[in-house]
């Protein structure tokens, strides 16, 4: 028996409002930076609600230039349930597509590779499906925001 070819469903849009980055300096794996995250929204045919302020992404840049994503934050459903995410990822551009996002300036989508596969710690109940499957996301930057399209392993 061969095993199953994996499927993608959407599922839900995140749009998490974020601080300017904040620079820790290089140390031996790059530069580790600490962007808080604000608040936002959730939005989609399987989840709705909004994300917490206080949550934060730290990533790295290395020395290749490109970012490890590891990012720690809350989502409360319109239901009113937090539900914990933590979501890895990469971002993969040139030093000039680098230094455009930095100072908030557009990219334009082929010259960012972003993508991430979040974690969701939810409790017994309507959300715990969002514990027992596997998820990843496609990232685009904006100006004060980080956009993800969440998408169910199937």
């Amino acid at each position: 028996m061969k095993p199953p070819v994996p499927t993608l469903d959407y599922c839900f849009s995140i749009e998490a409002r974020i601080a300017a980055p904040v620079s820790a300096g290089k140390g031996v794996l790059g530069e580790r930076l600490h962007i808080a995250i604000t608040g936002g929204t959730v939005s989609g045919s399987c989840l709705n609600g909004n994300i917490l302020p206080g949550g934060s992404d730290w990533p790295v840049i290395g020395p290749d230039g490109n970012s490890r994503i590891e990012a720690h934050y809350t989502i409360l459903t319109d239901d009113g349930v937090p539900i914990y995410v933590h979501n890895v990822g990469l971002r993969v551009s040139s030093a000039e597509a680098l230094a455009r996002l930095r100072a908030g300036e557009p990219v334009a989508e082929g010259e960012v590779y972003m993508r991430a596969a979040p974690r969701f710690d939810a409790p017994d109940g309507p959300h715990q499906w969002l514990r027992e499957a596997l998820f990843v996301s496609s990232l685009a930057p904006g100006k004060g925001a980080v956009m993800l399209d969440v998408y169910r392993i199937g």
